[in-house]
């Protein structure tokens, strides 16, 4: 594939940008920073009603048929707009594990109601600070989750999750139906991510995979989502290095514009660069869907965008100076979000030992 985006790629990317900038609403947005177990609706009806929820399912699912390039252009905008839901992504990672290792019967029962976002997706596979435990504390015996998940995003109003888990012949991947499971919403840094403890006690779950088999598809759920994360981190970045640039170009400091010192424009150009490699590593990665070098490229995407949108998230504010940590300016929302992105599918730590793992190996 060609680095560049085709005319239809670019439309996708144009007209999703339109949309979410008509409908984004940053009071709403603040608001939903400090309500637990609250998250965007108006978002997730807009990405029902575009059918963004169907771009990555096959069409023979009621899916569009597409990628995780246009996936990944729809995360972007929804990035730098700082509205969306943990379930665009979750529903993605679900829906590629389902069709790389479910069953015809699983495929059956969920992608089409993923596709018409009729369901909501979670991924619960952490615990503490490992992403993929060796041992995880929820255990799957006879067809029936028992355990905690803690902290999961989306848990809070998912309808069902992909869950990592103990089997009796080693790890497994199961798909349970939320409704028999017990939530504990968290309160957070970034409430609009709804994280939840998930406690299940002899909650019915389906097999996907076990073994070395789960291990390997969880990974590879983990990268496709870490694609679309750092797609939305790129978009988020972006629009704050426009914001940057837009306020130093008007503000005035010792009878000049503030754009004209130097320490302002070397941190401008500093945030500018840190964009575009996060962008290219994120096309990149996202057109090595499905081939050999995948990993290596989802670990470099996820760490170049994590590195540019915290980055460009402290930067903006401090030019701004003390307007910039005020409640009515709302870089708030990207500062909590980068923060939140930043840990979700595995923090910078987890996805750097991926890297090494993956190059120390191809050069053995």
């Amino acid at each position: 594939m060609s680095i560049l985006y085709d005319e239809g790629q670019q439309a996708i990317a144009t007209e999703s940008r339109r949309v979410l900038d008509a409908r984004m609403d940053k009071a709403r947005l603040l608001k939903l920073l400090e309500e637990t177990g609250s998250h965007d609706q108006p978002f997730w009806d807009t990405a029902v009603e575009q059918g963004w929820t169907a771009l990555a399912i096959p069409e023979e699912f009621g899916g569009l048929g597409l990628g995780l390039v246009e996936l990944g252009l729809v995360a972007q905008a929804a990035g730098a707009a700082t509205s969306g839901a943990p379930f665009l992504t979750a529903g993605y990672g679900l829906s590629s594990a389902l069709l790389q290792g479910g069953s015809d019967d699983l495929k059956s029962a969920w992608l089409p109601r993923l596709a018409a976002g009729e369901v909501t997706a979670a991924i619960a596979f952490a615990e503490g600070n490992a992403i993929l435990p060796a041992s995880p504390s929820v255990t799957y015996v006879d067809g029936k989750l028992t355990g905690t998940k803690p902290a999961v995003v989306g848990g809070a109003k998912a309808d069902v999750a992909l869950v990592w888990a103990k089997g009796p012949n080693g790890p497994v991947l199961a798909v349970a139906e939320l409704a028999g499971a017990a939530r504990n919403p968290l309160s957070s840094y970034d409430n609009t991510r709804l994280h939840a403890d998930l406690a299940f006690s002899g909650t019915p779950a389906t097999l996907v995979a076990e073994g070395a088999a789960a291990q390997a598809l969880a990974l590879d759920a983990l990268a496709r989502m870490a694609v679309v994360t750092a797609h939305e981190q790129v978009g988020g970045a972006e629009a704050l290095l426009t914001i940057a640039r837009d306020y130093a170009v008007t503000r005035k400091a010792f009878g000049q514009l503030i754009g004209a010192f130097q320490s302002i424009k070397h941190r401008i150009s500093e945030m500018y660069g840190l964009v575009e490699i996060a962008r290219a590593n994120c096309i990149h990665a996202a057109a090595s869907e499905g081939q050999s070098n995948f990993l290596i490229a989802a670990a470099d995407a996820r760490i170049s965008a994590t590195e540019a949108y915290d980055t460009n998230a402290r930067d903006c504010m401090q030019i701004h100076g003390g307007i910039g940590v005020t409640w009515e300016l709302g870089l708030h929302l990207h500062m909590r979000r980068a923060r939140s992105l930043a840990a979700e599918q595995g923090n910078l730590l987890f996805w750097e030992d991926v890297l090494v793992n993956q190059l120390t190996g191809e050069a053995a």
